[in-house]
């Protein structure tokens, strides 16, 4: 096997990777080292701007196969017969913390997949839950940085997580399923994963629908108690790391399986809930869980930052029969993603291998800018319409349109017959066992018990009450009593 010979960026062979060029034995560098500026140079350029959020992630590669018939509800390709299978990627990720922060924290955990099919890509960005903390895009900004470090202590503060939560009574759903023993997954393999939003799909008559994701892990969900989580941190802070990488390994691919909830478009007006409001769930007794197929992972990324920390998912990125609804998160999400990629990776970042479709032909107008590879010949030309041959668009609409009415202006989003803050966290309380409803009153009052401000601490325990009054009065207990110690 001939040696491999060491070269500059630009293919010169490098006569000495060990000593730098000076001005005779021990004297100065010169500058006219150019390896060694080369190194110094790309050593200082090695990092991108992390994620603001969902900075933390693993990832695998995988493949999706139809096991069951949704061509009444979806023309999309990739879901047109059972048996057909379409590569993915998957990017598991804790929400809060850091790039270097630990696996094992409490926080939800991001669940985004982009599937490569010969449509183009499909992202489907959503969460090990299936309901958020708020309800409209304009707050987002302001509830990450109050769970962000404090700008002041440098770490997460109790105040400010509580302080936000105290003026959100929606998030109290979402608290309870955090708080709850779900809370910490074990691992990656063993948690589902959620759309969470509400989506639309269009079937081939043009007919449309709306539908929520659920993942279903096949290897059972299995959780960590504060106490677990705790000491497995201390062990191994890249523990979900560690797990999916060597699981994948040794041969033991993790699947799920993806159940959809389905509601006919006109259904939605007169729902008991807003079923565009990212703070609630569809009863499975409303809408039943169909099944459409199973997401398994059999493959490691070769380099963590090429194929993780470089994967972009965007929402925006749909396919033929499946489009946006009006969930309000969701729609300030079609921007917000892509433009977050664009910051960290580039105008570009669609060309990078990870985010590249796989199978199906690029053709646009996009030119120049950082990082281009595609920028056509000189028989092609940049604008549309053209005379040259250039692409042209179908006037086919991916998905069904929107109706809309009313004058526009800053509104709240319609109020439906059940549609209060705290119904669904009570329904989710109620259906805990009462050893779940213990650990869940200790990991609330934990926290909660840590805030300085009282009336803070009164806003927030007004919310469990308006739960469930068990629910109010027992966290109400226990933050009284760690209070007091």
């Amino acid at each position: 096997m001939a040696k491999r010979v060491l070269t500059t960026e630009s293919g010169a062979p490098v006569a000495d990777n060990q000593n730098s060029a000076t001005a005779g034995v021990g004297g100065p560098i010169l500058l006219q080292d150019q390896h060694l500026l080369e190194k110094l140079a790309r050593f200082n350029r090695e990092r991108i701007p992390e994620r603001v959020v969902h900075a933390r992630g693993s990832g695998a590669y995988g493949y999706f196969e139809v096991t069951d018939d949704v061509t009444g509800f979806t023309r999309a390709d990739f879901l047109s017969a059972v048996g057909k299978r379409t590569e993915t990627f998957l990017r598991f990720s804790t929400v809060a913390d850091s790039l270097g922060g630990a696996d094992a924290v409490r926080d939800p955990r991001g669940f985004a997949l982009k599937f490569y099919t010969d449509e183009g890509n499909y992202d489907l960005v959503g969460n090990n839950t299936p309901v958020f903390f708020i309800k409209d895009p304009i707050k987002f900004p302001d509830f990450i940085h109050s769970q962000k470090r404090d700008p002041f202590t440098g770490k997460q503060e109790p105040d400010n997580v509580w302080d936000f939560w105290a003026h959100a009574p929606e998030a109290t759903h979402q608290i309870t399923w955090l708080m709850g023993d779900r809370g910490i997954p074990a691992s990656y393999r063993h948690m589902n994963g959620y759309g969470s939003h509400t989506y639309q799909w269009t079937n081939a008559e043009g007919e449309a629908f709306f539908v929520k994701y659920h993942f279903k892990t096949n290897q059972g969900v299995r959780s960590l108690s504060a106490e677990q989580a705790a000491e497995l941190v201390g062990k191994d802070a890249n523990s979900h790391q560690t797990d999916l990488l060597q699981a994948i390994e040794r041969g033991v691919n993790p699947s799920w399986t993806l159940y959809v909830q389905v509601m006919p478009a006109a259904e939605a007006a007169d729902y008991r809930f807003n079923p565009f409001d990212l703070t609630k769930v569809w009863p499975h007794a409303d809408y039943p869980l169909q099944r459409v197929g199973r997401l398994v992972l059999d493959r490691n990324p070769d380099n963590v930052f090429a194929e993780v920390e470089q994967a972009a998912f965007s929402p925006n990125n749909f396919v033929p029969g499946i489009g946006p609804s009006p969930d309000k998160m969701l729609q300030g999400r079609l921007f917000a993603y892509a433009d977050a990629h664009r910051y960290r990776l580039g105008v570009n970042h669609t060309q990078l291998p990870v985010n590249a479709p796989r199978t199906a032909v690029v053709d646009n107008y996009g030119r120049d800018g950082l990082h281009a590879t595609r920028n056509g010949s000189r028989h092609d030309k940049n604008y549309e319409p053209n005379s040259y041959a250039g692409p042209a668009q179908t006037d086919a609409a991916l998905a069904a349109p929107l109706a809309i009415h009313g004058w526009t202006g800053t509104h709240e989003a319609p109020a439906h017959a059940k549609d209060d803050d705290f119904f669904q966290a009570g329904e989710l309380y109620r259906l805990m066992s009462e050893d779940e409803k213990g650990r869940l009153v200790a990991n609330i009052a934990g926290g909660l018990s840590q805030v300085t401000r009282d009336d803070v601490i009164e806003k927030n325990l007004a919310h469990f009450h308006a739960a469930d009054a068990d629910y109010g009065k027992r966290v109400e207990k226990a933050v009284r009593a760690l209070r007091e110690d």
